[in-house]
């Protein structure tokens, strides 16, 4: 079968990659759509390093075969992580951290393929009159979602989200769904004008006098703060900008180090939270119920993987089987 795999140094496509068999509490996924995330852009910088095989864990599918007969022919979007089930975190309701997890497309062949394979109990059911180009969207919105899970967010406060991309654009909606005052902080004018809909705008550089942060008044500042810039430098500005005592969600992932002053934590009392995956069923829901929406993804073949790493667009990924 077609597939873009990683080979510990680049992204390649390849054709004889061989159509995967299902385990008996596996199914197998005849991919329809797939998307690229930043986490695949950032697996190419060397996020996975042991990493060998299929990349890509966004997608729309249709199951082929099933140890739930129920599912054969359905259409289906499923979660990453597969856990041990007999450790601590697995019995603890925290699966995703399993030591032993296996991860679609970062420690198991992912779906950049024509076809992949799946725990049976990680799959959900696309709704009726969902299309698959919307229900793509479908894990990183539940990764936003994982905010309001982890974070009680007071609506009558504000809040700040760092980063004008495909994550901060999905976060900002959930935000704003809660009615709290949201300002979404982001390098590119251009981008920032999708926001503007739900949120109000500043340019990074608002906050810059030269190559330093300048100094807020607690007015200018905000009780909650999401860093989704993807960027190492992202962490800094969250910590200048939010309240003492106030919250830091961090939503970045990437491949690299940061040199921040830690005193200021717990002298300003902050509270920082990571953030990563989170509940699928709402986000079919909202995307269902035209709740959130997003601009359309920009498609290529699997063939094409270098012009679809490399685009611009708010959102790229490939058309499989569709």
């Amino acid at each position: 079968m077609k597939a873009v795999c990683y080979d510990g140094n680049k992204a390649i496509y390849r054709e004889d990659v061989q159509i995967p068999s299902a385990k008996e509490d596996e199914s197998l996924i005849k991919i329809l759509i797939a998307d690229i995330c930043s986490t695949d852009r950032e697996i190419l910088k060397g996020y996975r390093p042991d990493f060998r095989g299929v990349m890509g864990h966004e997608f729309v599918g249709e199951v082929v075969e099933s140890n739930d007969a129920s599912l054969v022919g359905k259409t289906v979007v499923g979660e990453l992580n597969k856990g041990c089930g007999k450790c601590l975190y697995c019995l603890t309701g925290r699966e995703k951290h399993c030591l032993k997890r296996k991860v679609i497309g970062m420690s198991k062949d992912g779906c950049f393929a024509e076809y992949m394979t799946i725990a049976t109990y990680l799959l959900h059911q696309v709704p009726s009159g969902l299309s698959p180009e919307k229900a793509v969207f479908t894990e990183p919105l539940a990764a936003a979602l994982e905010i309001t899970k982890q974070v009680h967010l007071d609506p009558s406060l504000n809040a700040a989200v760092i980063g004008d991309g495909r994550l901060a654009y999905m976060i900002a909606q959930v935000l704003s769904l809660t009615g709290i005052s949201l300002t979404v902080i982001g390098k590119h004018g251009d981008k920032l004008k999708l926001f503007e809909p739900f949120a109000k705008t500043v340019l990074l550089e608002d906050y810059y006098e030269g190559d330093n942060i300048r100094e807020l008044k607690a007015e200018d500042c905000f009780e909650y703060v999401v860093e989704a810039s993807g960027n190492k430098t992202g962490i800094g500005l969250a910590l200048s900008i939010v309240r003492k005592m106030g919250v830091i969600i961090l939503k970045s992932t990437y491949a690299g180090k940061t040199d921040i002053d830690m005193s200021v934590i717990p002298v300003n009392e902050i509270t920082v939270v990571g953030s990563r995956c989170g509940p699928f069923e709402p986000a079919l829901k909202l995307l269902k119920e035209d709740k959130v929406s997003f601009p359309e993804v920009e498609l290529y073949e699997l063939k094409d993987h270098e012009k679809a790493f490399a685009s611009h667009a708010f959102k790229s990924g490939f058309r499989i089987g569709l």
